[in-house]
């Protein structure tokens, strides 16, 4: 119970810091400093202001100084945080494993809400989320780790680079923007080819659908890397199951 306990808390203070990330990042600012502070008013949030979701629900998702609203974002993201790592620490145990895919969960969670967001995925987590993929997997696995996740996160990489040449070629205007690019060669690192490739299936599934919603009020584009990034959180925890189920039908 203590060990849970403690998982939640951690995934709420970082949830916290994630908002912190969201916010300023697809801006290029700094998120160091200043000090939080509410986006209208631009008043400073007091420590007493600034506890994950309690601070939220104390103040009725309103600030102090001007009552401007606070969008349902940012205790929503920190209630996810912590719920994703206590999924890691129940379905991986207190293993290197975990802590690993709870970093995959950190960045992924980021980047969706930033894509959904702005339509921007900001190569301050992409890039270094490459990185450590190919550190993780190299821990795991030695240098030919380290070299099948280059591999891997290279050829990601290529197919939304080609598949977004050959979208030029033929609409005549931009389809995908390398932005995607650097995801699924962050995802590929992490997760291997198999899981990627699942992921990619399921994140091009669901933007068609969503898209086929949104027809009527003709908003072209769509948010690829958030789609990405949620598939990927369900490979994470379910990935493997999904693969040996359809397998199962071959056999």
């Amino acid at each position: 119970m203590v060990p849970d306990f403690a998982v939640v808390v951690a995934g709420l203070l970082f949830g916290s810091f994630l908002n912190v990330c969201i916010s300023r990042l697809p801006r290029h600012e700094s998120i160091v400093s200043p000090r939080s502070r509410c986006p209208h008013c631009l008043t400073p949030v007091r420590s007493l202001d600034n506890i994950p979701v309690l601070s939220f629900l104390v103040l009725r998702g309103r600030c102090r100084s001007c009552r401007a609203s606070i969008g349902w974002r940012y205790p929503a993201v920190e209630l996810v945080m912590p719920a994703l790592w206590l999924l890691c620490w129940l379905r991986f145990g207190a293993t290197i494993e975990a802590g690993a895919m709870g970093v995959l969960c950190f960045l992924l969670l980021g980047l969706a809400v930033m894509d959904a967001e702005t339509m921007h995925l900001p190569d301050a987590f992409t890039l270094p989320g490459i990185l450590l993929g190919v550190l993780y997997a190299a821990c795991r696995s030695g240098l030919r780790g380290l070299g099948l996740a280059i591999l891997w996160a290279l050829a990601a990489g290529s197919l939304i680079v080609f598949i977004r040449w050959v979208y030029r070629k033929l609409r005549g205007r931009e389809g995908m923007g390398l932005g995607d690019a650097k995801l699924l060669a962050m995802i590929a690192a992490w997760l291997g080819p198999w899981q990627t490739l699942l992921a990619f299936f399921l994140a091009v599934v669901a933007g068609a659908l969503f898209g086929l919603a949104r027809m009527r009020r003709m908003e072209a584009r769509l948010p690829l890397g958030a789609f990405l990034c949620m598939a990927s959180l369900y490979v994470i925890f379910f990935g493997q199951a999904t693969i040996d189920w359809y397998l199962g039908f071959f056999r």
